[in-house]
């Protein structure tokens, strides 16, 4: 397990146990997280997941795929850190990351 917690719109901090190999959605999902909608259930079809990913875990999560930087491309919230939650897996090499919920 990892832990990861993930900052909502609101402010909350919602810290969650993620089972590695599964993806951030994943554990969004399971664990409630406001602003992780995951409609399309990870095909990365729908950018209802995003979450902005800190400096130091930009190298740890990998770069974005070309269907997922198109996705992203349509959200007026982009950032240069933006990333699909469902493209990025669980690893230890994830521990303690934050990332940012952004509104919707």
């Amino acid at each position: 397990m990892t832990k990861v917690t993930f900052i909502t719109a609101d402010d909350e901090r919602i810290e969650v146990d993620a089972e590695d190999g599964t993806t951030l959605m994943e554990a969004a999902v399971n664990n409630s997280v406001p602003g992780i909608d995951a409609d399309c259930g990870g095909a990365c079809a729908c950018a209802t997941c995003h979450v902005i990913v800190p400096d130091a875990f930009k190298e740890a999560t990998g770069k974005p795929s070309e269907d997922e930087e198109a996705l992203l491309d349509f959200l007026d919230n982009h950032e240069e850190n933006s990333r699909l939650s469902c493209q990025i897996e669980v690893t230890p090499a994830l521990e303690g990351m934050e990332v940012t919920v952004p509104e919707m």
